[in-house]
């Protein structure tokens, strides 16, 4: 049951938040938006404000918003108030504005994952020292950056959890980098689970809010580089095909509700640079494959025929489709595989 909230958590809030984009947009550039759902299927909850709807419909995996004049047979479209009505650089931005709304919802997740949580400190730099444990009464201090321990040179923080964790109570000489000169300390590892030594330092720092938010948008930015090079090594062969769908996502937020909700907000961030960026490419039928059109409009001066535009947005839903019945039978296929009782 757990796993099944934590679904409806994480798939809802990246649906609206990208259905906010789009719907916010269209408002501020005075077009009509004639509903605003949350789900598929049958009408839960619902309620009518200035000429819109707001729903929640039973299935969660999913969300819309109606404009008026997207459908090419609606009628009575109020002047001035249709999407066709408006610029092209007004569509565009309407369009653009989900999938950058998931850029940004991505960057805010990460934010608050580095204020509550905090995020790790590079290389072997000290970020806090515990009060009262024997790091403090050594004297090191937060920036610290470990250069060597026992006289033997460390290179990342598991060299340095290593080395620790095997000298309880031995007393030991460490070598910090303080404003880039070398202090030589002296300290005694405590006992503590396992009989592992333990000195009292994280390399976790908590942010202010300006600084998480700005590592959160620089977080974003490299994942979704990342992502991109992998896509390219894919198409030319240099990495295997590797595409998840819904039973993937699912499996993976099981074992974030098992791990905690930091690691659930983080994967939620993650999928949420995953959904910007897939509505971002010109398939028919996402986002990309609008703007394409929009484009096209721009350059030829009129716009392609509606119906030719709705048929070919038609054809990439059907194809869409395929590919995630195709991705799910081989998610499952997976699961089986890695499981030996043949469930997750």
């Amino acid at each position: 049951m757990a796993t099944f909230w934590a679904s409806v958590f994480v798939f809802g809030i990246l649906i609206f938040f990208h259905e906010l984009g789009h719907f916010a947009v269209a408002k501020a550039v005075g077009i009509k938006v004639h509903e605003f759902s949350l789900g598929f299927g049958p009408r839960l909850l619902g309620l009518n404000r200035q000429g819109t709807d707001y729903n929640l419909r039973l299935f969660p995996l999913g969300g819309f918003v109606r404009m008026a004049g997207m459908d090419p047979e609606e009628e009575d479209v109020e002047e001035g108030k249709g999407f066709g009505h408006k610029t092209i650089s007004q569509r565009m931005a309407v369009i653009t504005a989900g999938p950058l709304m998931n850029f940004l919802l991505a960057a805010v997740l990460l934010a608050v994952i580095f204020m509550l949580q905090g995020m790790p400190m590079p290389g072997t730099t000290i970020a806090g020292v515990l009060p009262g444990q024997p790091a403090q009464q050594a004297g090191i201090k937060p920036g610290d950056q470990i250069y060597s321990i026992a006289d033997k040179k460390v290179a990342n923080w598991e060299e340095i959890i290593s080395s620790i964790s095997s000298r309880p109570g031995q007393s030991t000489k460490l070598v910090v980098l303080r404003d880039n000169q070398k202090v030589e300390l002296s300290v005694t590892p405590t006992v503590g689970e396992e009989g592992r030594g333990m000195i009292g330092i994280s390399r976790v720092k908590k942010l202010n809010p300006l600084a998480a938010l700005a590592k959160g948008c620089e977080f974003t930015f490299q994942v979704t580089v990342l992502i991109l090079q992998f896509i390219g090594k894919m198409i030319i062969g240099q990495a295997p095909a590797d595409l998840g769908g819904p039973v993937r996502v699912i499996w993976e937020i099981d074992r974030a509700v098992q791990t905690g909700f930091f690691y659930l907000l983080q994967l939620a961030a993650l999928l949420s640079i995953n959904l910007g960026l897939f509505n971002l490419f010109p398939i028919p039928a996402l986002d990309g494959s609008r703007i394409m059109f929009l484009g096209l409009e721009g350059l030829r001066g009129r716009p392609v025929d509606p119906s030719k535009e709705n048929f070919i947005h038609m054809v990439g839903f059907g194809l869409l489709l395929l590919l995630i019945v195709f991705i799910t039978y081989n998610d499952i296929l997976q699961l089986f595989i890695q499981s030996p009782q043949g469930a997750p």
